[in-house]
């Protein structure tokens, strides 16, 4: 976003370094090893960014999409093995 004010900036930019390290093939698998969906991770991550950013509509619409795949993943796991 241009000229944004510096610690607008900032919080952008450890955004964008968030969905980068949830892209991280390391981190993708120790997640995945604690049943953590990193797709899902990262619409989260995109979803707060939004709504940080004033895109209400889209976080909305991200955040909303995360949590109802949640909850359908736990309401269709295994109490032992939920996975995220």
């Amino acid at each position: 976003m241009p000229d944004q004010p510096l610690p607008l900036k900032e919080l952008d930019e450890v955004f964008e370094d968030l969905v980068t390290l949830l892209k991280h093939p390391e981190v993708g698998a120790e997640l995945t090893a604690r049943g953590v969906n990193v797709s899902l991770a990262i619409v989260g991550a995109e979803g707060l960014a939004a709504y940080v950013q004033g895109d209400k509509e889209r976080a909305a619409d991200d955040l909303l999409t995360v949590g109802e795949e949640i909850k359908s993943r736990l309401a269709g796991a295994d109490p032992a093995s939920r996975p995220s």
